[in-house]
């Protein structure tokens, strides 16, 4: 069920439920704040901070960062101050993509978005569901860092001798050990858990945190124990997880923190706290901690690690926001070939040129720096390798390339990836750089890349056609929902309708949520002479509800330019919403009366005919 946001005589923005007007969640501030926020923060300068956007008729199109794509479907309007992805739904207002994007509630957004505007914020005035969300992100964050001075305690003290040995043995210097907080959770299962009881805090925000497990037979204990502890920031440098390396044999051999409300792994990358600004020379992807660490300390600050698991699209946008050029530095061994296969492309798509670090003969840069020297792997990343030959030299270990059969195969497979380079120049150069490695004729080779082109635009074309047929009959299936959509839409844009519409047409008419309440919220914005649907889109408690209001006022219409094809369309809109608005109401009333008056209202339609004022 989806709420909103009213404004009451006192000046509060309150979420009411759709259908239960009487309840409600008091907002920290007034919606007159809220709107002067919103409109100093231009969207298209906000977002085009983070992904790269370029102009596109009267909006602007990019790459999504919610979701994994080729072609870019991330469009963002500078009129509507509001962003919407055709390919996952995303979208919203500028408050929606932070919120989304940096994982932020609602207040943290405004209050960011607030301090770059030069918006002075007044004292919060009530509590509700977010103030009870913040609360527990400030308190989640007050345990982490508590456990982090408690981990770093623990390592220099006569419990944590085994562990500053085996960090010291690593060659890790006190003051490095110092820099990233490395610390130690004790032998004992329960030790940091009886340290916040201590503290004062209860189960219930502990259990909130991650740090710990709750059974109903053996009680609480601590998740990290007997293991090195790497804390983990945000890029405010505030610990939000933290990884853990066992001493000891047992499994596994790392652990890293689960997902919480202040944490989300595929978001944030370690050791990015430590860059700041643009980095023209760039930014060193490793696989591990230690690798981080290591490159660090030998004076290679631009050193980076994803979170225990794949790099993310997510990631690959964040890397964008502080550099064009990306490193990989993943390890040499199979797993580390994969990670960088995989990352690669992502890369590519968030608009990053990607090199990639040989450390043969050695496993990872920990043991490369160890065995040679810093000046040795500057040397390595000087002569890094670009990411398309490193992709083809993959390739060609999977082929014998003194058999004519394999070697065909071979150069079918490089021809298709020569496709992905959209640029024609670029993508001929890469040609042209290829066929002078392998010896090949360019022609030979461009005339086979054009093949598989053709190969590929035809079954683009049938997945397309394919795509349109199901969409075609999702419209047919869900057709008075479309229409609400594209009403809604026109209003939006085009405010000179809206007088001819609302005699015809009034909120009550639209027959589905959301589409009625932000009708209602439309209306009386055109009442008042303007229609702002980043503001309407405001009045949406959650992300998700946010994403559904964008999405209706993004419906792809075909453009009519021609007076009289615009108002056909209009017409036959007007008529079909309001006869399905008179069906619904015929069947829910049992006056002989009111029906016969719905009955004329429906003759009447028969003769309607809607005249564009131009």
């Amino acid at each position: 069920m989806l709420k909103y946001l009213s404004v009451g005589k006192d000046g509060l923005a309150t979420y009411i439920m759709a259908s239960q007007n009487q309840r409600k969640i008091n907002m920290y501030y007034s919606e007159d704040v809220v709107e002067e926020v919103r409109q100093r923060s231009d969207i298209v300068d906000i977002i085009s901070s983070y992904i790269s956007l370029k102009k596109s008729g009267s909006s602007y199109l990019g790459l999504c960062p919610f979701h994994n794509e080729k072609t870019p479907s991330f469009s963002v309007s500078g009129g509507k101050q509001m962003y919407y992805c055709f390919g996952c739904g995303a979208g919203g207002n500028v408050f929606t993509f932070l919120m989304e994007y940096e994982n932020l509630t609602f207040p943290e957004a405004l209050e960011q978005l607030a301090g770059q505007a030069g918006v002075a914020l007044p004292e919060k005035d009530s509590s509700g569901e977010d103030r009870e969300k913040r609360d527990m992100r400030e308190r989640i964050l007050e345990i982490y860092k508590l456990a982090a001075n408690y981990f770093y305690a623990k390592l220099n003290s006569a419990r944590g001798v085994e562990a500053k040995r085996y960090l010291l043995e690593r060659q890790l210097s006190e003051q490095t050990i110092r820099h990233f907080g490395l610390g130690y959770s004790d032998k004992y299962s329960n030790d940091l858990y009886q340290y916040m009881k201590k503290k004062g805090f209860d189960d219930t925000i502990l259990n909130q945190t991650g740090l710990f497990t709750f059974h109903e037979k053996h009680g609480a204990g601590d998740k990290f124990w007997n293991r090195v502890m790497f804390p983990i920031m945000d890029r405010n440098s505030r610990v939000i997880a933290f990884g853990g390396r066992v001493m000891g044999d047992a499994k596994p051999k790392y652990l890293n923190s689960p997902e919480t409300l202040i944490f989300d792994k595929s978001r944030n990358l370690y050791g990015l706290n430590f860059v700041h600004g643009k980095l023209s020379h760039g930014i060193i992807i490793c696989e591990g901690y230690m690798d981080v660490i290591a490159l660090h300390q030998a004076g290679f600050t631009n050193a980076v690690a994803s979170l225990g698991t794949a790099f993310t699209s997510q990631q690959a946008s964040l890397l964008k926001r502080y550099t064009d050029t990306v490193y990989l530095c993943y390890d040499s061994d199979g797993a580390g070939v994969k990670a960088a296969l995989r990352a690669i492309p992502m890369l590519k798509e968030a608009g990053v040129t990607v090199r990639v670090i040989r450390m043969q003969p050695y496993k990872d840069p920990d043991e490369f720096i160890k065995q040679l020297s810093a000046e040795e792997f500057q040397k390595r990343i000087d002569s890094a390798q670009n990411s398309f030959f490193y992709e083809i030299d993959i390739l060609k270990r999977d082929y014998n390339m003194d058999d004519p059969e394999e070697k065909t195969k071979f150069m079918n497979e490089a021809a298709g990836k020569c496709l992905t380079f959209e640029n024609e120049i670029e993508r001929n150069n890469y040609m042209e750089a290829f066929c002078r490695e392998y010896g090949v004729r360019t022609e030979d080779f461009k005339q086979l890349v054009r093949h598989h082109a053709a190969r590929m635009a035809g079954i683009t074309y049938q997945r397309l056609k394919k795509d349109g047929k199901k969409r075609e009959k999702q419209g047919k299936e869900d057709g008075t929902q479309r229409i609400q959509g594209i009403l809604l839409t026109w209003l939006s844009e085009d405010l000179s309708l809206y007088d001819t519409v609302k005699k015809y047409i009034r909120p009550g008419d639209f027959l589905d949520e959301p589409y009625r309440t932000i009708a209602d919220m439309l209306y009386e914005q055109a009442d008042g002479g303007s229609i702002a649907p980043a503001k309407i889109i405001s009045c949406f408690e959650s992300k998700e509800e946010q994403s559904v209001a964008a999405g209706i006022f993004n419906r792809r219409v075909k453009e009519v330019k021609e007076t009289g094809e615009r108002e056909k369309a209009l017409n036959e809109m007007v008529k079909t919403l309001k006869k399905a608005s008179l069906d619904k109401r015929s069947r829910e009333i049992t006056d002989i009366a009111q029906l016969q008056k719905l009955i004329e209202e429906k003759k009447k339609l028969e003769h309607l005919h809607i005249t564009i004022q131009e």
